[in-house]
Parts: C-alpha cells; structure tokens; sequence
C-alpha cells in the first residue's frame, strides 16, 4: 500500500487497515518458524506497511487535535 493511498484513508480506517497488517505480518512470522514461508520478502513489505501506517496516522493525529 502506497503512502498516497493511505493518506486518501480516515483514521478510522488506518486503524483498521494497521490491526489487519500486523495480524498478517504474525501469521507470517509463525509460518516463518515452520518452514512454511516461500516468499520471505512479504515479511519485510508488511514491516514497512506498518511503518507507514503508523507514521500517517501520528501525523494526522498531530494535525487535528480532538479535545478530551
């Protein structure tokens, strides 16, 4: 998923989109520990989805405080 298309996201939705690749990137790594895994490269491409979705989500938090 490309920085462009997640910026085009609610946060709502980058949360979702977050909790769905970080359940793929753990099943990932058990398929990983049994030998299971014959593309490896996805590990490293949903680290960096991670990565980006976290770092958008943060900025738009920062952007538009919502008071508590």
């Amino acid at each position: 998923m490309t920085s462009k298309e997640i910026r085009d996201l609610a946060p709502a939705e980058i949360t979702t989109k977050l909790r769905e690749t970080r359940e793929q990137l753990l099943q990932l790594r058990l398929r990983r520990q049994t030998g299971q895994v014959e593309k490896t490269h996805e590990l490293r491409t949903l680290r960096k989805d991670v990565a980006r979705l976290e770092t958008i989500l943060r900025q738009k938090q920062t952007k538009s405080p919502v008071a508590a």
